[in-house]
C-alpha cells in the first residue's frame, strides 16, 4: 500500500507540472513572439519480481510475460514549441515580423548575444533599433534623426528616406539566426533565449535565406498559443490529479484496514 501512495503522488506531482506549464502559456497568450511549451512525461523504475522468460520453476518451461511493477510518473522536459503564431498588422514601421525559422539577434547589457522572435523593436537617444528594455539589434541600425520614412524589405535590408530628396538611403541590414534544434535554447524571460549545447551554435545569414525566414514590416507575430487546447488540457490535467488523489485515499484506506485485522 505505501508502494501505492508514493506511485500516485509522483502522478499528482506530475500533474501539478503539468498545471504549471498550462499556466503560463495561458497567462503568455497576448505576449508577442510567445512560444508555447509542452511537458513530456516518462514512467519510472519498475519493480521485476519476475521478469519475462524466465523459467518457470514448476514445469521447467518459459513463462510468457513478467511480473514488474512501476514505480509511477517522472517529468521528462518540458519543450516549447517553435510553430509559426499568427501575425498581427499593426502600422508601426518599426515592429517587425519573421514568418519562418529565424531569431533576431540582441545584444545583452552583459555583452552576449540573446535571441528573441518579438520585434517590438523602438529607437534610443542614438537612433539605434532597441528592444523595449533598450538592447540593441546586434545587426547595428541606426536611424538618422532627420529620416522621414523607414522601410524594411523582406530581406532585411533597411532603407531611409531623409529630407530634399526623393531617394532612398541603406543604413543596414538585419540578419537572423537560426538553430539547429531551438527547442535547445534557454528562456531568459524578457522574450529572450540563450544558445546551449543542446540548441547548437547559431547558423547567421540573410531573411530569405537557410530557412531563416523573411521579415513583414508592420506587423508582430502573436502568441502561438491555443487558448481551446489549453484549457482542454487543463481539465484533463484536474481529471487526472483528482484521480490519483483518490488512489492515495483508497491505498490509506487498505492499509487502515490491513491494520483493524489483529483488532
Amino acid at each position: 500500500m505505501d508502494r501505492a501512495m508514493w506511485t500516485a503522488a509522483s502522478g499528482m506531482q506530475a500533474q501539478q507540472t503539468r498545471i504549471d506549464v498550462i499556466s503560463n502559456n495561458l497567462s503568455n497568450v497576448n505576449t508577442t513572439g510567445f512560444k508555447e511549451s509542452r511537458p513530456d512525461f516518462q514512467d519510472q523504475m519498475y519493480q521485476t519480481q519476475r521478469t519475462p522468460g524466465a523459467t518457470s520453476s514448476a514445469a521447467g518451461t518459459q513463462v510468457p510475460t513478467g511480473v514488474q511493477i512501476g514505480l509511477g510518473v517522472k517529468t521528462g522536459s518540458v519543450s516549447p514549441l517553435f510553430n509559426q503564431g499568427n501575425l498581427e498588422s499593426t502600422g508601426n514601421n518599426l515592429d517587425l515580423a519573421i514568418e519562418g525559422r529565424g531569431f533576431f539577434q540582441i545584444q545583452t547589457p552583459q555583452g552576449d548575444t540573446a535571441y528573441t522572435r518579438a520585434g517590438t523593436f523602438k529607437l534610443n537617444d542614438q537612433g539605434q533599433m532597441v528592444t523595449p528594455d533598450g538592447n540593441p539589434l546586434l545587426s547595428g541600425i541606426t536611424i538618422p534623426p532627420d529620416a522621414t520614412s523607414v522601410n524594411i524589405s523582406p530581406d532585411g535590408t533597411v532603407d531611409v528616406r531623409q529630407p530634399g530628396t526623393n531617394d532612398t538611403t541603406t543604413v543596414g541590414q538585419i540578419q537572423l539566426a537560426t538553430f539547429v534544434n531551438p527547442a535547445g535554447l534557454e528562456a531568459r524571460g524578457d522574450n529572450l533565449f540563450m544558445q546551449t549545447g543542446a540548441s547548437g551554435p547559431p547558423q547567421q545569414g540573410l531573411p530569405g535565406t537557410n530557412g531563416a525566414g523573411t521579415l513583414q514590416q508592420g506587423y508582430l507575430e502573436n502568441s502561438n498559443v491555443s487558448v481551446v487546447n489549453e484549457m482542454t488540457n487543463m481539465i484533463a490535467g484536474q481529471r487526472a490529479y483528482e484521480v490519483n488523489s483518490k488512489a492515495i485515499s483508497t491505498a490509506d484506506e487498505m492499509l487502515q484496514m490491513a491494520n483493524n485485522l489483529k483488532r
